[in-house]
């Protein structure tokens, strides 16, 4: 894997040098646009609006619309100007308890890597935030863009997760509240009991994106020319609840249920399963 980029932590008059790695990709199936008669794959052009003729790429300028249908043009020269101080810095400014930062905020994580001659200072860093439970608030450049990022400990090394700016975080109080239903202490302990039942470790690599396979699976029928057999849809639950213990106590034992199959062939499913992922991936 290589780095985005190479630079530093730097925090007071500490300097660590790091690499910067991506800690997660997307699984995005990708799809051209065909004609359908002969499936051959559609360009897109740029054209104008004024008259819808095609603009060579050496014509094209970037605009911002400051009122509508008024246009400032900004060049490369531009965006030197306004160019930030560092490009290559993870700069901490503050050490906040992570448990204040509401979750909203942090959206994409990377992994930091000490460089030669940082080992150490990079190893007290981490070791500093595990013990305190804080983070690191920072700026970082990526891309040409200034992020608000936070210095986290994860394992035995440190990762940097991009943060939203406090301008970016939607409020919830437009949200229909609805009426505050009043609760029975029966129904409370039935729905605790049901989340008991459904509790277990945390395991992410059970967790897969079912709507991924489902299409790969179907391409590769299609590629083989097989016959498609839609499956029965699944029946929609009532949304019209109207004893609500009765439903818990069916789903508690609907889970019980669950559980007690699981614990027989849950290592043959398991195993069945990575063989299928195994085939999928050499194919």
């Amino acid at each position: 894997m290589r780095p985005i980029w190479k630079g530093s932590i730097s925090f007071g008059l500490v300097y660590i040098p790091i690499a910067v790695y991506p800690a997660t990709r997307e699984e995005k199936l990708s799809f051209r646009q065909l004609r359908r008669t002969d499936l051959s794959p559609i360009k897109y052009k740029k054209v104008a609006e004024a008259d819808a003729k095609e603009v060579p790429t050496d014509q094209i300028v970037k605009g911002f619309e400051y009122e509508r249908g008024r246009y400032i043009v900004m060049n490369d020269e531009d965006f030197e100007k306004v160019r930030i101080e560092s490009t290559h810095s993870i700069d901490i400014t503050d050490f906040v308890d992570l448990g204040q930062v509401d979750p909203k905020f942090f959206y994409k994580p990377y992994f930091l890597e000490p460089q030669k001659g940082g080992e150490k200072a990079y190893a007290l860093l981490h070791k500093a935030l595990s013990g305190t439970g804080k983070i690191g608030v920072a700026k970082v450049v990526i891309s040409n863009r200034e992020h608000l990022a936070a210095v986290k400990p994860d394992g035995l090394f440190l990762i940097l997760e991009l943060m939203h700016f406090a301008s970016e975080i939607l409020s919830a109080e437009e949200l229909n509240r609805g009426p505050n239903a009043a609760l029975n202490e029966k129904e409370l302990k039935m729905a605790q009991a049901l989340v008991d039942s459904m509790s277990a470790p945390w395991e992410p690599e059970k967790y897969r994106d079912e709507y991924r396979s489902a299409v790969m699976d179907l391409i590769e029928q299609k590629a083989k020319n097989k016959k498609i057999d839609m499956p029965p849809m699944a029946p929609r639950p009532t949304t019209n609840v109207v004893d609500l213990v009765k439903v818990l106590q069916e789903s508690l034992n609907r889970s019980q249920s669950v559980r007690v199959k699981r614990g027989g062939d849950g290592a043959r499913r398991s195993t069945s399963s990575l063989v299928k992922q195994k085939r999928r991936a050499a194919a």
